[in-house]
């Protein structure tokens, strides 16, 4: 008999399929990464090929196997995670008639304002916990419905990309809470479709597919792609949920007092909660896990991207000498970075190259540096772009906390916490302890954790604490958290002052 003593967890992130093989105590035993890129298109798309992501999740499912040497039969079943809000026009046969338009795709931009501007925004959020933004496939079915584009006028379903693969590999159409939640189109109350807004969409309940619970079990997989993996027809796949709070689950912050902050290329906050919440000023996002659980939080567009353009903009020296020396230009920016001291001499960044959604929901905000004179070098600039993302970051972490009280426990992941300055500023920023975990593969362990609960190999959620061993603990600066609560105070009005600025400066692009 075959000793059954691993579990996956397949993450299908905006930029790459990750699947991580773990003992059922969380040690990673191999994990095997594959990319893929956003179709080449006009402005404010953003879109991706849902097949070429079918492709690398089903490879990368065989290629982890293959690295830890691992039989698919020793697999006791895969937890599934996704990014959010990708929507893909299908057909009944699951083929499908768009790309998958993805969170990032502004088209629908126009769409969202008229919304906000009606009458019907505050009752459409408060049912759904998303805030109405061109993210949310709501929106972009309002766009599509007012455009005539031809493959929603044409489409059989309406899925995101983490159903477009389950539907096709099992040949049932079934969401779990969370990533309908992030549609819109969910009603976080009654953990169901929300009718009002299928009717604003111009869509049916039978073009959407059946909500479940994350503990719920595909099974039957297609025998051709179950070849191709590598992994036996009859092996339980699990729903698990949207990368947000299988990463909640996965570093260990489930209970109150527990928050979550990631920063990878974008960022967010999030913390668990036991009954549905939303922001009067609709600035939050709440979404539903399970029957007795919601997460509540603000994603950024603007995390650890920051640093990539400070690079490319800043950064020739460091390039130069990571060729040379084989180094890190990251982590040589950062050691630049730490030559400025803490307020990088009174200089402040507003971090928003790519617009913002949390805490602002404003496509039109843009980047700026404030306060600039002839003192400031280029490591001042570079600490000031750090300490500004996690200004931002600090901006939701307040109104989140308005919400469901005050954060006990700091838990940080993602790139970002590879950088000990980074991490030192976060500590410093919010007058909190930071734990860091030692893995980093948060969404995939929170995964595998939900099919173990499934399957019955574990018995609740709140003993996943006893297999996330912590790196470490950042405690914060005395001597410097003053001086940052002071300046903030000065970077939180900007956003206020310089709006109509940047609304002036959208007008004049191009």
């Amino acid at each position: 008999m075959v000793n059954k003593n691993f579990v996956m967890g397949l993450d299908i992130g905006t930029t790459s399929a990750k699947a991580v093989i773990f003992t059922k105590s969380g040690q990673v035993i191999a994990d095997s990464e594959i990319g893929y890129s956003f179709l080449p298109s006009l402005e404010d798309h953003a879109e991706q090929d849902p097949l070429i992501i079918e492709q690398a999740a089903i490879k990368v499912i065989n290629h982890s196997l293959k690295t830890g040497n691992i039989s698919g039969d020793q697999l006791t079943s895969v937890g599934l995670s996704s990014a959010m809000h990708s929507l893909i026009c299908s057909d009944k046969t699951n083929q499908p008639l768009s790309p998958s338009i993805t969170w990032a795709d502004r088209r629908s931009a126009l769409q969202a304002e008229k919304l906000k501007s009606g009458g019907e925004t505050r009752d459409i959020y408060s049912r759904s916990g998303t805030p109405i933004h061109s993210m949310s496939p709501f929106v972009k079915l309002v766009w599509m419905k007012e455009t005539d584009y031809d493959p929603y006028l044409k489409a059989s379903k309406f899925l995101s990309i983490k159903e477009f693969l389950t539907s096709r590999w099992f040949g049932e159409d079934a969401v779990d809470f969370s990533v309908a939640s992030a549609t819109g189109l969910f009603d976080i109350h009654t953990l169901d479709w929300n009718d009002h807004a299928l009717l604003t969409a111009g869509i049916k309940r039978s073009q959407l597919s059946r909500p479940v619970l994350p503990t719920y079990i595909f099974q039957g997989l297609d025998p051709e792609t179950a070849s191709k993996m590598g992994v036996p027809e009859d092996l339980p796949f699990v729903a698990g949920g949207s990368d947000g709070p299988m990463a909640n689950l996965g570093i260990g912050a489930i209970n109150p007092g527990d928050t979550a902050l990631t920063i990878g290329t974008s960022g967010a906050i999030r913390q668990m909660a036991s009954c549905p919440k939303t922001d009067e000023n609709q600035n939050i996002f709440c979404y539903g896990v399970s029957e007795d659980l919601w997460i509540l939080g603000g994603p950024t567009n603007n995390g650890a991207i920051i640093l990539q353009w400070m690079k490319e903009v800043f950064g020739d020296e460091e390039l130069a000498k990571a060729d040379e020396k084989n180094e890190d230009p990251f982590s040589l920016l950062c050691k630049k970075a730490a030559q400025s001291p803490p307020g990088a001499k009174g200089l402040l960044f507003m971090p928003y190259l790519n617009g913002e959604r949390a805490p602002y929901w404003d496509p039109n905000v843009r980047g700026s540096y404030i306060g600039l004179t002839m003192k400031h070098k280029k490591e001042d600039l570079l600490r000031a772009g750090m300490e500004g993302v996690i200004f931002n970051l600090y901006t939701i972490y307040n109104v989140v906390e308005q919400l469901v009280g005050k954060t006990t426990n700091l838990y940080a992941s993602g790139g970002f916490a590879r950088s000990p300055l980074w991490v030192q500023i976060l500590a410093d920023i919010f007058e909190k302890e930071v734990h860091l975990p030692v893995s980093h593969q948060s969404s995939a362990w929170g995964a595998a954790w939900f099919s173990m609960l499934a399957t019955g190999e574990v018995n609740d959620l709140e003993s996943i604490k006893e297999f996330v061993p912590m790196q470490e603990i950042v405690r914060p600066n005395s001597s410097v958290t003053s001086r940052y609560q002071e300046l903030y105070a000065v970077y939180r009005k900007l956003y206020g002052q310089l709006k109509p600025v940047f609304d002036d400066l959208k007008k004049l692009e191009g």
